[in-house]
């Protein structure tokens, strides 16, 4: 059976046409996965945290550049990643690296707005994890076409909007929602953050079904670097949705 999953980096038809690789390099496993999702974890904890400690010293400003080093970098190496998947075992460390910057510098700057933001969106982000990690392992949730339809329509219509809102902005024109503290702000940050992690299902889905269908190693990496871009995404939007409760 084929998978899909909403992350556009683990999408359908992916392992088709990988079979000269299988026989090259060896084949997908689910361990070898989780081992390479865990060096890419402690890559960008540890990039994370070299932003953040500078940055109690010279503050936000002082690590602006780096900050932005690794907005661009990360953006950069993802498409590369996506459309060039064989370079995943290269390029996903690297990205790691510039993510790190990137959510580093992020949560700086959220911590001195929001005191103790970050370590409860650290907790809730990995609580999140491990509970629908559990929860698909023990067969509670089925990953369905009709709910990775679902799922992946969701995630398409988020992304509009958040495109809509970002590119409208160039124009003074600003969509609401997305940075709303009032009650329907906070119930749309609440259906992102559940479609986030719903996303974190396929993801789990789309690496057993590719070590079940024999893909090549390097696909481990991919793997790896498909359920990162999804953590990324819900840890964002959890921060999001703490401050607008701050906010209130």
């Amino acid at each position: 059976m084929m998978t899909r999953s909403g992350n556009p980096a683990l999408k359908e038809n992916l392992f088709k046409g990988l079979g000269m690789a299988v026989e090259q390099g060896g084949r997908m496993t689910i361990q070898g996965t989780v081992n390479k999702v865990a060096l890419m974890l402690l890559t960008v904890v540890a990039s994370g945290a070299f932003i953040w400690y500078r940055s109690l010293s010279t503050g936000f400003s002082g690590v602006a550049p780096l900050f932005y080093t690794g907005m661009i970098g990360g953006f950069v190496l993802s498409l590369v990643i996506v459309f060039k998947r064989q370079l995943a075992p290269k390029l996903a460390l690297p990205y790691a690296v510039f993510e790190g910057l990137a959510l580093g510098g992020i949560s700086a700057f959220m911590e001195r707005s929001y005191p103790g933001i970050v370590s409860t969106a650290t907790m809730l982000t990995f609580g999140t994890f491990a509970a629908l990690l559990a929860t698909y392992q023990s067969g509670l949730i089925r990953v369905t076409g009709n709910f990775r339809r679902m799922v992946i329509s969701a995630t398409g219509a988020i992304g509009i909007y958040y495109l809509l809102s970002f590119g409208l902005s160039f124009f003074g024109i600003n969509l609401p929602l997305i940075h709303d503290s009032g009650m329907a702000g906070i119930i749309f940050s609440l259906i992102v953050v559940g479609v986030a992690a719903m996303n974190l299902v396929l993801d789990f889905d789309f690496i057993e079904q590719g070590a079940l269908q024999g893909a090549p190693k390097y696909m481990e990496w991919y793997g790896a670097f498909g359920l990162m871009v999804t953590l990324v995404w819900l840890y964002i939007e959890i921060l999001r949705l703490l401050s607008k409760t701050r906010n209130r």
